[in-house]
C-alpha cells in the first residue's frame, strides 16, 4: 500500500471525474480486464466515499471512476454507526486513503422521513426508527438556524455528519491533525449531477 495523493490532489481528481460526468464526457477508467487482474491481490484507493444508499447516488458513476479507485461505504441518509466507523478507520489506517468524502444529496428520503417525524411527533417503526433518531439532531440544528427546506436540511445534515465523524473517531481525527487526511462534506445535485463542497476538516 502506498499513498500517492495528497488530500487536495484526491479531491481534484474527484472533481475532474464529476466534471466529465456532468458534461456527459465520461472516460470509464480502470474498468477493463487488465485492471481487474492487477487488483486481485492488492488495492490502493485514493479516496473513501461515505454516501447515502440512494440508487441515484452511485459514487463510481458520478465521479467517473473504476475498479480500485475508491473505497465506498453507504448507508441510508449516510448515517454513522459502529460498522461505518470501523470501515472508515480501516480505509485510513490500513489502506492509507488521504480523503474521506461524506456525500449527501438532494431529495434524500431518510432526511425527509426525519423531518416528518420531527413535525408530527410520530416515529416510524422497525429499524427505520434508528435511522430517524440518528438524523434528528441534524434536522433540529437546521431548524434552530431557521432552515426548513428539505435540500438545505440535507446540506446541514452532511455538514453535521462530517463533524460527527471527526468527533467520533480518534483514528480519523488524529490523521486529520497530522495533515494526512481531510474529511469533507459534499452535496450532490440530482438535476445537474454536480457534486459541491459544503464543509471540511483538513486541506481538501
Amino acid at each position: 500500500m502506498t499513498q500517492q495523493l495528497t488530500p487536495a490532489a484526491a479531491w481534484s481528481r474527484l472533481q475532474a471525474g464529476n466534471d466529465r460526468f456532468v458534461a456527459s464526457d465520461v472516460s470509464h477508467p480502470n474498468q477493463d480486464a487488465s485492471r481487474r487482474t492487477a487488483l486481485v491481490n492488492t488495492q490502493n484507493p485514493f479516496a473513501v466515499i461515505f454516501g447515502c444508499s440512494d440508487s441515484r447516488l452511485a459514487a463510481e458513476i458520478i465521479f467517473d471512476l473504476g475498479l480500485g479507485d475508491v473505497f465506498v461505504v453507504r448507508t441510508a441518509g449516510q448515517v454513522i454507526d459502529d460498522a461505518v466507523l470501523g470501515s472508515l478507520e480501516y480505509s485510513v489506517s490500513v489502506l492509507g486513503v488521504p480523503l474521506i468524502v461524506v456525500l449527501g444529496h438532494d431529495s434524500c428520503g431518510a432526511v425527509t422521513a426525519t423531518m416528518q417525524a420531527v413535525d408530527t411527533g410520530e416515529m416510524p417503526t422497525g429499524f427505520l426508527r434508528d435511522l430517524v433518531e440518528r438524523i434528528t439532531p441534524s434536522v433540529l440544528t437546521a431548524r434552530r438556524g431557521g432552515v426548513t427546506d428539505l435540500n438545505e436540511t440535507v446540506i446541514e445534515h452532511t455538514k453535521q455528519t462530517t463533524q460527527r465523524l471527526v468527533d467520533s473517531s480518534r483514528v480519523i481525527a488524529d490523521a486529520v491533525g497530522r495533515g494526512e487526511v481531510a474529511v469533507i462534506g459534499v452535496s450532490y445535485r440530482l438535476d445537474e449531477g454536480k457534486a459541491v463542497l459544503v464543509s471540511g476538516f483538513g486541506a481538501p
